[in-house]
């Protein structure tokens, strides 16, 4: 009987021990997001600090972590923290008020959260970001894929329901256009040919995207709308809304190389090319 006790405790300890508890917050903020050609747009985001950034947190954990995540509303309307794909939903959360919420993945991959209320208005409005769950010490990238109308973020933000046929006129990446992404340490690619590289994509807005990859082939290791695609390896990737792609890159070349969108119009900003979805990948020897 003591045996069979003592292989039980060994065996919940197997199952049970290697989970890792990690305690961390959001936080809704109201600010502006400021376009290249002087535009001021009222924008929301989540952040891992009280002051606003244009750019939504990205939640990065250990696949075997589980994470009790506090969230902070900052703002003057209700709102909501949801991710389908993890199937986590937290209460609404009143102006000045804060909940808790507990989030596990069954298994390692880039995932989306948003605000879940009067969706999808307040995700229109910039409240959506991605969370990843890693089981690999890789060097990792991520690119928050978003488009701005800002006929329909006005008209939101003053409680107005939008009229107009959806037609956006800024394509971020981070809350970045070109040529500000490559200064974004988490979404301009940097390595050595022979690395392993990872790419977490989300797709948080309502267009469709292609994103295409010069100077490199890649292998698509997670996608949340196409699993039967995993393990092709090739230089375009469609993503469309609310999708995620999780990308693998083992350079075999040195040099720059740029990445954009297939969809033309989306490489551009205010009808002006190149200032939308664009960047360059850094590789040396």
């Amino acid at each position: 009987m003591n045996r069979i006790l003592i292989c039980f405790l060994f065996l919940s300890i197997g199952l049970y021990g290697l989970s890792n508890q990690i305690l961390d917050t959001l936080y809704i903020n109201q600010g502006f997001f400021q376009t290249f050609n002087g535009s001021t747009i009222s924008y929301k985001s989540f952040n891992s600090a009280s002051d606003f950034d244009k750019t939504n947190a990205v939640l990065t954990y250990s696949s075997i972590d589980t994470v009790s995540l506090t969230l902070i509303n900052n703002d003057v309307i209700s709102h909501q923290f949801r991710s389908a794909s993890l199937g986590v939903s937290s209460v609404v959360i009143a102006p000045g008020s804060q909940a808790n919420i507990s989030i596990h993945a069954e298994q390692a991959g880039t995932y989306i959260y948003y605000d879940g209320q009067d969706y999808p208005n307040n995700k229109n409005l910039g409240l959506a970001g991605m969370i990843v769950f890693k089981n690999s010490n890789a060097a990792s990238f991520y690119w928050n894929l978003k488009e701005l109308d800002t006929l329909w973020v006005n008209e939101l933000s003053n409680g107005i329901t939008p009229s107009a046929i959806y037609n956006p006129k800024f394509f971020l990446i981070n809350g970045n256009h070109n040529p500000n992404i490559n200064l974004d340490p988490l979404a301009r690619v940097v390595g050595n040919v022979g690395d392993t590289i990872l790419i977490h994509i989300s797709n948080t807005g309502n267009a469709s995207h292609s994103l295409h990859f010069h100077g490199y082939h890649l292998k698509l290791l997670q996608s949340s709308e196409h699993p039967y695609q995993e393990g092709r390896i090739k230089d375009t990737f469609p993503i469309h809304p609310m999708q995620t792609l999780t990308l693998q890159m083992v350079p075999h070349q040195p040099g720059e190389y740029p990445v954009h969108d297939h969809n033309l119009v989306a490489v551009t900003g205010a009808n002006l090319y190149p200032n939308g979805m664009f960047l360059t990948m850094l590789i040396t020897p």
